[in-house]
């Protein structure tokens, strides 16, 4: 009998661009938490409080982990509403590398013209 391994039970070939990064709409009340507001010293009240990530999975699964508590950020588990994909859409996929700055980039720039940001590590 041959050993079965998890090796064998992936594809052979995974898609070299799968990861993609997601925003977030979060609850307007994770405004009132001291930690999102200490990072987010210049946000305008006005512009919606977001939370951006990256994941392998689709945002779409990766959003229903959050929510069920499978590797969740807190903030998205008690405060997240939906995905906003007009924000991000446009971007996705690409590489891990390209993911992993990707996701600091978005969060910035949104962070610059006045969301309240949480994520984006």
């Amino acid at each position: 009998m041959q050993r079965r391994t998890l090796k064998h039970l992936r594809p052979k070939q995974q898609p070299e661009h799968h990861h993609n990064v997601y925003v977030v709409l979060l609850d307007p009340a994770v405004g009132r938490v001291r930690k999102v507001r200490a990072a987010n010293p210049k946000r305008d009240r006005k512009k919606p409080c977001v939370y951006v990530g990256m994941t392998g999975l689709t945002p779409d699964e990766r959003f229903a982990n959050h929510k069920a508590g499978t590797k969740a950020a807190w903030v998205v588990k008690r405060y997240g509403i939906r995905l906003l994909p007009e924000l991000y859409a446009h971007l996705n996929p690409m590489p891990f590398e390209a993911a992993a700055e990707m996701e600091k980039d978005l969060a910035e720039d949104l962070r610059r013209v006045g969301y309240t940001v949480t994520g984006g590590h």
